[in-house]
């Protein structure tokens, strides 16, 4: 029986690009560039080094295939190769389940590149960036600075990855930074008055100050706040501070009953009705959830289901159908 593929469950692979270039090793990189049918769309990249790979291109059926040209790839030094999977492929002992067809660009990217550097640099500034390639020549930039080149078959917009930061210390606040920890954003719990400790689950746990902690954070429109203090004071504070950065989500945790008197406080406290607009009360899509990791579910969703709706900031991928 095979082993589990979890490598596959990085969407995201510059971790794994970064970690490689600063072991000064070269890898491959496989870019998705057309599809029809399949699970995942155009863009979904998997990257392979001598010894591991990550990423998820299909149904699990392809993968190590794909890793072993990369890695022949490798070996051999350069150059580039398109593999094609399902109708039209060479590969005719390797069917795709699902009945369709993606064509595969494989490259070897050099750990030096500047267009790897200028990858990093924009990923650890959190803004966007465009990388494009044709398997040989590779260019990457912020982008208005890239222009769209039909001899680029791939052409990949990368985002900030999604950040979450939840201010709380009870099981609502740990479930969610918790979850938001699993699926792999940038999670952070602030809990200033909160148990000492390590944290559970792994969850990221900031004591400073609310003030300073956000402040240090610099919430972008990648970043979402969800507050669940269950305290009315702490509340306020933790919502005012919020509603000051450029956070794209801010959720408070409460009963409908208490959005009336909530934003009466808010009116108290100066805060303007086009401000109140901005927060999500009470938090989460409007399932029927009640325990912590129910609420956490809700959330999370929340956040997935605005973010995929703003073109201009959320959707990850986009390339060029191959020509």
């Amino acid at each position: 029986m095979a082993d589990w593929f979890a490598n596959g469950l990085a969407d995201d692979i510059r971790p794994h690009m970064f970690a490689a270039a600063a072991r000064g090793e070269d890898f491959a990189l496989a870019t998705i560039i057309a599809a029809d049918g399949g699970p995942r769309p155009i863009g979904s990249q998997l990257v392979a080094t001598a010894q591991d790979c990550w990423g998820f291109l299909s149904g699990g059926c392809i993968e190590a295939d794909v890793a072993l040209h990369g890695r022949e790839l490798l070996t051999a030094g350069g150059g580039a190769l398109r593999l094609v999977y399902g109708r039209g492929s060479p590969f005719v002992d390797m069917r795709l389940p699902c009945g369709g067809r993606v064509e595969i660009l494989v490259e070897r990217v050099g750990h030096d590149e500047p267009a790897l550097r200028t990858l990093r640099s924009l990923s650890e500034a959190r803004r966007p960036a465009i990388w494009q390639s044709d398997g040989n020549r590779r260019a990457c930039g912020a982008p208005a600075a890239i222009a769209a080149d039909a001899t680029m078959p791939v052409r990949r917009r990368y985002d900030p990855p999604q950040r979450l930061v939840v201010i709380g210390s009870d099981p609502f606040a740990l479930a969610i930074a918790a979850l938001g920890t699993q699926i792999g954003w940038d999670a952070r719990l602030l809990n200033p008055h909160g148990p000492a400790g390590e944290a559970p689950y792994g969850v990221d746990c900031d004591r400073r100050p609310l003030g300073v902690a956000l402040d240090a954070l610099a919430p972008d429109r990648w970043t979402a706040i969800a507050i669940a203090t269950h305290e009315a004071e702490m509340d306020i504070a933790a919502i005012v501070a919020a509603l000051d950065t450029a956070a794209a989500y801010i959720g408070v945790v409460g009963s409908r009953r208490r959005i009336g008197e909530r934003i009466a406080r808010l009116h108290a406290a100066g805060i303007g009705d086009a401000a109140i607009d901005r927060l999500h009360m009470p938090i989460g899509l409007p399932i029927p959830a009640r325990a912590p990791w129910e609420i956490a579910l809700a959330v999370v969703a929340e956040i997935l289901s605005l973010r995929n709706a703003d073109d201009g900031a959320s959707v990850p991928v986009h390339a060029t159908q191959s020509a």
